[in-house]
C-alpha cells in the first residue's frame, strides 16, 4: 500500500477540483455567495496572507468569528500551510478569552468587525498577538466600530487582494491542525489539538450512515458554531462531500435559521437543543420538503423535542453524542433494523438514546475510580470511556495536570451512562450532575426529558440541593411556556407514575430561563450557584 498522508490539503483538493461549481453561502446583513471554486482560490491567497505577515511555520492563528464563508478559508488555510487554527469561543468570558488565547500563544486573530467591540478591550492583555485582521461583515456604511489606525490591524479583503495564491502541502498527518479549547466549567478551559490524521479520519466517519450520513447532494446549515469543536466536523465534512454549505452569519435568531431553511432549501442542519426549542414555535403550518435531517448534540435531546420536530416537519431530530475531546462525533442514534417494526413510541425511545460508536470509537462503562468494565445489560452504569483514532490522549499544556486517559488507553468522559446488549449507549447523567439522595443515584437528565415533556413546559433542569436526611434531593427548575399556567403540585403529580417515589423532586421552582453556557447548554453550575441556600425538610 502506498504511504498516503492523511491530512486536510487533500480535503481542499477534493473540494476545489470536483466540486467547483458547489456554493458557500452566508447570511446575515451582509450576505454573500460563492463556489467552491472561488473560495479555493480565496483561501489560496489566504495562505499567502499567513506568508506575508510571518507568521511562524507552526504557529497559532486564532479567529473570533461568526460562521461565515471567511471563516470556512481560515479553516483551511491556517492547517494547509502547517500552522494550526485556534478557534476562540466569542461567548466566554474575557479572562477566559485572555486565558486561552495567551495559553495557545495566538499571533494573529481574525476579528468580524461585528464583534470587534468584544474583542478589542482584551488587546493589551494579549501580547504575543502581532496582528488583529478584520473580516467586515456589515453592509457598506453600517453603523459599527471602526478598525483603529494601527500597524497591527489590518482589513481583510486588502491583504486578500495584495496576496498571490500559496500551494497546499502537508508533509506529516500527525502534525497539529486545530485547537479547541472546552468551555472551562470547572478550572481554566482546557486545551485539546486536533491532528490532520485525526480530523481526516473524523470527517470520514461524519460521513458515513452510522453518523450523520452527509452526501454530495446535501445542502449542510452548521448552527452550531464554528469555534465549537470545529462545527462537529461539518466544516471539513461538507467538502470533503462536495455538499453546499449554508452559513447563518451573525443572525442566530430563530427567525433568521427559519428563514434560511426556507430560502436555501438546506437539507441537514445541526446544532445544540436550544436551538431547536427556539425554533419550535415558530413550525406551525411551515413546509420544509428538502429538510432531511437534523444532528443534535452538545447535551441530552429531550424526547418531546425530538416527537415535536416528528410531529410538525416529519422528522425527529437525529440525538448524537461527543466532546471537545471526542472532536466531536462518537455516537449517533439511529433506529436499528432488528427494531423497524415495533411501535413508534418505542422507536422514539431508541432515538433517545445516544446510540452506538461510530466505526472506528469503541465504548465501555466502568465503575469510576476503576479499568474494570461492567457489563452490557442496560442496567449497570458507570463511568462511560471511549477510545479510537480522533479521542485526545491529552490536553495542550494543562496547568492543572489533569489526566485525560487511563492508565490502559481510554478517554475519561465524566458522564455516567448504560449500554444495551447491542452496544447502544444511554447517558444517565454528568458525573457531577447527578444527585445523591440517601446511598443512591438519581439521574438529573432523566427527569429533565420527563419535564420537558409536559405540554406547559418549555424548559426544565434539575439540580441536587442540601438536605439534612438525605445528603442531597433533588430541585426542578422549570421554564413555562408563555401564556401557561400549571402549579408545582400539578408537575409533582404529572411525574408522579413516571419514576420511583424517591426520584420525585422534593420541590419544583419556577424561573425565567435557564442559564446557558457559552455553547448553549444549560449551565446547572449557575443554577446550583443560585440555589446554594435553598432549604429543604
Amino acid at each position: 500500500m502506498q504511504d498516503f498522508q492523511l491530512s486536510l490539503d487533500t480535503i481542499f483538493r477534493r473540494a476545489e477540483q470536483y466540486y467547483s461549481d458547489k456554493t458557500v453561502y452566508t447570511g446575515g446583513p451582509a450576505p454573500t455567495l460563492t463556489t467552491y471554486g472561488e473560495w479555493a482560490e480565496r483561501t489560496r491567497r489566504l495562505g499567502g496572507v499567513l506568508d506575508t505577515l510571518g507568521v511562524s511555520s507552526d504557529g497559532r492563528v486564532g479567529t473570533f468569528a461568526w460562521n461565515s464563508g471567511r471563516h470556512l478559508e481560515l479553516y483551511f488555510a491556517a492547517p494547509c500551510t502547517g500552522r494550526v487554527l485556534h478557534t476562540l469561543n466569542i461567548r466566554l468570558f474575557p479572562d477566559q478569552v485572555v486565558y486561552i488565547a495567551n495559553h495557545a500563544e495566538d499571533e494573529v486573530v481574525f476579528v468580524d468587525r461585528s464583534l470587534l467591540g468584544l474583542f478589542l478591550p482584551l488587546l493589551d492583555r494579549l501580547p504575543l498577538v502581532r496582528y488583529v485582521v478584520v473580516m467586515d461583515d456589515l453592509p457598506a456604511g453600517a453603523p459599527g466600530v471602526e478598525i483603529p489606525v494601527d500597524d497591527r490591524f489590518h482589513d481583510y479583503e486588502e491583504l486578500l487582494a495584495a496576496a498571490s495564491p500559496v500551494e497546499f502541502h502537508v508533509q506529516d498527518e500527525n502534525q497539529a491542525a486545530a485547537m479547541c479549547y472546552t468551555s472551562g466549567t470547572t478550572g481554566n478551559p482546557k486545551g485539546v489539538v486536533y491532528s490532520h490524521r485525526s480530523t481526516w479520519l473524523h470527517s470520514i466517519g461524519v460521513l458515513t450512515n452510522a453518523a450523520i450520513g452527509l452526501a454530495e447532494t446535501d445542502t449542510v446549515m452548521p448552527v452550531v458554531p464554528m469555534f465549537h469543536a470545529n462545527a462537529w466536523g461539518l466544516a471539513h465534512a461538507a467538502p470533503m462531500a462536495g455538499a453546499s454549505l449554508v452559513f447563518p452569519g451573525p443572525d442566530m435568531s430563530p427567525k433568521g435559521i427559519l428563514k434560511l431553511l426556507q430560502e436555501r432549501e438546506v437539507t441537514l442542519t445541526a446544532g445544540v437543543p436550544t436551538i431547536w426549542q427556539g425554533l419550535l414555535p415558530l413550525l406551525d403550518g411551515v413546509d420544509l420538503p428538502k429538510l432531511r435531517r437534523i444532528p443534535c448534540g452538545g447535551s441530552a435531546v429531550p424526547k418531546a423535542l425530538s416527537e415535536a420536530f416528528r410531529a410538525k416537519l416529519g422528522i425527529p431530530i437525529l440525538q448524537a453524542w461527543g466532546m471537545t475531546e471526542t472532536s466531536p462525533v462518537a455516537t449517533a442514534s439511529h433506529v436499528p433494523a432488528r427494531y423497524a417494526d415495533i411501535p413508534e413510541d418505542e422507536q422514539a425511545d431508541l432515538r433517545a438514546r445516544q446510540g452506538l460508536p461510530l466505526p472506528g470509537v469503541e465504548v465501555r462503562i466502568v465503575e469510576p475510580g476503576s479499568i474494570t468494565p461492567l457489563p452490557w445489560n442496560d442496567e449497570a452504569t458507570g463511568e462511560l470511556q471511549v477510545r479510537g483514532p480522533w479521542i485526545a490522549a491529552e490536553y495542550y499544556r494543562p496547568d492543572d495536570g489533569a489526566e485525560l486517559n487511563t492508565e490502559d488507553g481510554w478517554m475519561k468522559t465524566g458522564d455516567v451512562a448504560a449500554i444495551d446488549q447491542f452496544g447502544s449507549v444511554r447517558l444517565v447523567d454528568r458525573t457531577k450532575d447527578l444527585v445523591k439522595s440517601g446511598g443512591e443515584w438519581i439521574s438529573s437528565v432523566e427527569l429533565e426529558n420527563l419535564l420537558m415533556g409536559h405540554p406547559a413546559i418549555k424548559e426544565a433542569a434539575v439540580i441536587g440541593v442540601p438536605h439534612p436526611k438525605w445528603d442531597e434531593r433533588p430541585l426542578a427548575c422549570v421554564v413555562l411556556e408563555e401564556g401557561s399556567t400549571v402549579t408545582g403540585e400539578e408537575i409533582l403529580a404529572y411525574l408522579e407514575p413516571l419514576v420511583a417515589k424517591w426520584w420525585l423532586p422534593d420541590a419544583v421552582e419556577f424561573i425565567e430561563e435557564v442559564p446557558k453556557t457559552s455553547v448553549g447548554k444549560f449551565s446547572k453550575k449557575d443554577l446550583r450557584t443560585r440555589f446554594a441556600d435553598y432549604h429543604l425538610g
